[in-house]
């Protein structure tokens, strides 16, 4: 039986978790931020002004993070787009209570057993960052343009499997829109639903 005390707080949750979902709308200014990376330099999007931006959330032992790290398919995205200007950040809002947080050190070392060529790693253990874009699922995908709007934000791509096999028949919607962006176009297909495993804030 749930107790006034959780209830009250299932309610606060949800009434957060709504408010930063409206937040993070299309076609609006992202939602602020400012951070330190796992190496401890500042990171703000304010500072990112003229840069087109990926947020990428992660949870290194999710199935569906492990289809995309180990085929390659997520480096291979986060090195041809950041070879093109595009500042990527990887962020793991998971807390200690989960079970799923991992510090800056962890967080360093496994990116790099991984292969990642993120721009910026971020440890988001109480969830700010998370909830401010009220990210599901890892992999959850958002797009910001140079003038600092939200283009885009939902899946990788259109397969929503656990199987790397699939990856290749996949439309992958991160790509296309961030060569929308990079091309002076509107994104075409700027919200999608997505999937992996729950974000365990």
């Amino acid at each position: 039986m749930m107790t006034a005390k959780n209830m009250f707080a299932a309610m606060v949750s949800a009434i957060s978790l709504s408010i930063s979902a409206h937040a993070a709308e299309i076609g609006k200014p992202a939602p602020a931020f400012s951070s330190k990376d796992a190496k401890g330099v500042d990171v703000s999007l304010a500072t990112l002004k003229g840069k087109v931006v990926v947020l990428e959330w992660v949870n290194h032992g999710c199935p569906f993070v492990v289809k995309h790290y180990g085929s390659q398919n997520m480096q291979k995205l986060q090195e041809t787009y950041t070879g093109k200007g595009v500042v990527w950040i990887t962020i793991n809002s998971g807390s200690k209570a989960s079970g799923s947080f991992t510090d800056n050190e962890t967080f360093l070392k496994i990116s790099a057993e991984k292969g990642s060529k993120a721009t910026h790693l971020i440890a988001d253990e109480s969830g700010t960052m998370g909830k401010a874009y009220a990210a599901k699922t890892t992999p959850h995908m958002f797009v910001i343009n140079q003038e600092g709007i939200l283009v885009y934000h939902g899946a990788i791509d259109s397969k929503k499997t656990t199987n790397a096999a699939d990856i290749a028949g996949a439309e992958n919607f991160v790509a296309k829109a961030l060569d929308e962006v990079l091309a002076g176009k509107e994104v075409s297909n700027a919200k999608t639903e997505p999937y992996g495993c729950g974000v365990k804030y």
